[in-house]
């Protein structure tokens, strides 16, 4: 195998799969791309056995030829370079023998036949959607995925696909998170899957706010993205995710309107002197004074008025600042409606903007 290359084109492909790299891996060549050249292009792939990614790019090489490098020290390899340095990778035996210019790399190989692979997809459903509305339904969801939770359905996103759009729906048990966007869907029949953590901010991470389309290949157990000229193909979780629907609650009848910047901020500030482990606020609510209170076990207290509309009965709630911070953060709305049952009920939050949206905040104990 001979290569000869720019540093970008090399470098852009390395960064978008750099993710699937498993940096604690238990075999050696998941440290390792795998690369792959003809007379036509060039193709690195890189797995933790979870997720693939593989990026194709139209080099001519001078040699065919397969081998695999070490992903991290070819990145910083090229990361070192300056922007228009010329490579040229050459296979020596056990060794890859990288130059450009003044400088020479001899970099370890493991032979392309160690390298695993995740096993041959054959679709049951195939659809495409846009970048957009793809990365927007993971953007407004993702945050609320559990982490390590041993009910094992939970740390993933859910995605429900019917004929007439997309719908992601995300919990840890606390919380929940519910957006959907309306697009013609090559689909017969509904269908959920749940597509793995890592995946979801890998896939959230290559996906672009355009309109071009990404074309979705789903079989038993794996789904596969096409986004230009990367392909991720992630394994998905076999479990059975909660029934959404009957957790999203109805409107209640008290209904907080409030500025969403201001919301923000005064709960950043009270969240100041409340307990550094459970993150508890408590949100006082009445039709003449909107205030929100935390304390801590050194006694300390915060006490933060806020200007607000509010409609219904008197209500004292606690919940996870945090919780609420991160469904604040997942729009650039100007308001937030917040409306509740009572006390002892969860909360839901929506955007008078953004009728696809809703997200539920259990109640603490305070």
């Amino acid at each position: 195998m001979k290569l000869s290359i720019q540093r970008d084109d090399l470098l852009k492909p390395l960064q978008q799969i750099i993710g699937a790299v498993e940096k604690r891996q238990t075999m050696p060549a998941l440290s390792n791309v795998l690369i792959q050249c003809n007379s036509q292009d060039l193709s690195l792939t890189a797995t933790d056995l979870e997720i693939e990614l593989v990026s194709k790019i139209s080099v001519m090489s001078d040699e065919a030829g397969e081998t695999t490098l070490p992903a991290k020290k070819l990145l910083d390899i090229c990361k070192s370079l300056s922007d228009d340095a010329q490579l040229t990778i050459t296979l020596d035996k056990d060794k890859a023998i990288v130059k450009s210019g003044r400088s020479r790399f001899s970099l370890a190989t493991l032979p392309a036949s160690d390298f695993p692979s995740l096993e041959e997809l054959t679709a049951t459903v195939s659809f495409s959607i846009t970048q957009s509305q793809f990365k927007t339904v993971i953007e407004k969801t993702a945050f609320a995925m559990a982490q390590q939770d041993v009910r094992y359905y939970l740390n993933g996103l859910l995605f429900d696909l019917n004929a007439e759009g997309i719908r992601s729906i995300a919990t840890d048990g606390h919380r929940l998170s519910y957006s959907e966007q309306l697009a013609r869907l090559n689909i017969s029949e509904n269908m959920q899957v749940i597509i793995p953590r890592k995946g979801i901010l890998e896939l959230s991470r290559l996906l672009q706010h355009n309109d071009e389309n990404v074309d979705i290949s789903i079989a038993k157990n794996h789904i596969r993205v096409t986004i230009n000229n990367i392909t991720f193909t992630s394994k998905l979780i076999d479990g059975r995710f909660p029934d959404y629907t009957r957790v999203i609650p109805e409107k209640g009848d008290n209904l907080l309107v409030i500025d969403r910047n201001e919301f923000k901020q005064a709960l950043v500030r009270a969240s100041i002197l409340s307990n550094e482990k459970f993150r508890g606020i408590r949100l006082l609510l009445s039709s003449t004074i909107t205030k929100l209170q935390s304390h801590n076990p050194d006694h300390e207290e915060a006490d933060v008025e806020l200007e607000a509309q509010y409609q219904g009965d008197d209500i004292e709630i606690g919940f996870n600042v945090n919780y609420m911070l991160d469904v604040l953060n997942a729009s650039s709305s100007d308001q937030v409606h917040i409306s509740l049952q009572d006390s002892n009920s969860s909360c839901l939050v929506q955007y008078p903007d953004d009728d696809h949206s809703k997200y539920v905040i259990m109640p603490m104990r305070l």
